[in-house]
């Protein structure tokens, strides 16, 4: 009764059902499983828990990747909460802690992937960031995560959430659509304006290739972390103001999967391009070699 395939599938039960969409993922996840919905929530609270300390993990300046390519960016980020900054807390917050969860990744740490560990940072980053400054509960916090996850489960249905097969487009393009939505719920607006900013966000970072420097998920993986969490959050904004999507969700889904299958396979996952064919790549991947 509860299930849904496409967008639009959703917000049709949303309309018909007077439900929020994080009620209808509770259900749909419940009735799928065959779990109480307190289970459900048992086990969403479980892993919301793992991003809180993901994070502040992530935020101990000593912190390094098995490589020493990345470490302690998100540490020297947060500093500039002191001050404001010129983006402001929530944003600073939030990019920073994307940050953290994906260096406690590239450290071999604990972490949730959303939905890839390439694009671990993304949700963890807004859905904690938002619920600090905007003094949100912890269970809409954790209500959030099922309104990501209803996005996720969209894109995974209907295209996919592999770099390998999709370039990063399908990871932390779909970790931006996801954590998009989630914001915009934690800001009470409506399941339309959730998969508004889902598609504006997604929209935004399509045809983003996978190019790991090295092979590695680190360089430009932790930073693309940061520019999807930003586009993410104004793209949040842009639909809790009421601007809609031209070209609806379900559509820019479709559109991701087509473009992930035009993509070289140089450009997805294989360090074969992008970033990965650059002179100073190049010459890191050779010294991680030359050390194994």
């Amino acid at each position: 009764m509860y299930q849904f395939h496409r967008g639009q599938d959703l917000l049709n039960i949303c309309a018909q059902q007077n439900m929020s969409i994080a009620q209808v993922m509770l259900r749909a996840e419940a009735e799928e499983r065959g779990w109480e919905e307190k289970q459900v929530m048992h086990q969403l609270d479980r892993a919301f828990r793992v991003m809180e300390e993901s994070v502040k993990k992530g935020l101990n300046a000593e912190i390094k990747s098995m490589s020493g390519l990345i470490g302690g960016n998100g540490f020297k980020l947060y500093q500039r909460t002191a001050t404001g900054g010129m983006c402001g807390n929530l944003v600073l917050k939030a990019v920073s802690y994307s940050l953290a969860v994906t260096e406690v990744n590239a450290a071999m740490g604990r972490i949730v992937a959303a939905p890839t560990a390439g694009a671990s940072g993304v949700i963890p980053g807004i859905i904690l960031a938002v619920t600090e400054e905007r003094k949100k509960s912890r269970q809409q916090a954790v209500e959030a995560l099922l309104v990501a996850g209803a996005v996720g489960k969209i894109i995974a249905a209907n295209a996919t959430l592999s770099g390998a097969e999709g370039g990063c487009q399908a990871e932390v393009g779909s970790a931006s659509a996801m954590a998009s939505a989630a914001a915009v719920y934690l800001e009470d607006g409506t399941p339309a304006m959730s998969l508004n900013a889902a598609a504006m966000a997604l929209k935004g970072l399509l045809g983003l290739v996978c190019d790991p420097v090295a092979g590695l998920v680190e360089v430009p993986c932790s930073k693309r972390n940061a520019t999807g969490t930003v586009n993410a959050l104004i793209c949040a904004e842009m639909a809790l103001a009421g601007i809609e999507s031209v070209i609806p969700f379900d559509e820019i889904v479709d559109a991701m999967f087509r473009v992930g299958r035009m993509m070289s396979p140089d450009l997805r996952e294989t360090a074969r391009g992008g970033c990965a064919l650059t002179p100073t790549a190049q010459t890191i991947s050779r010294n991680i070699l030359s050390a194994l």
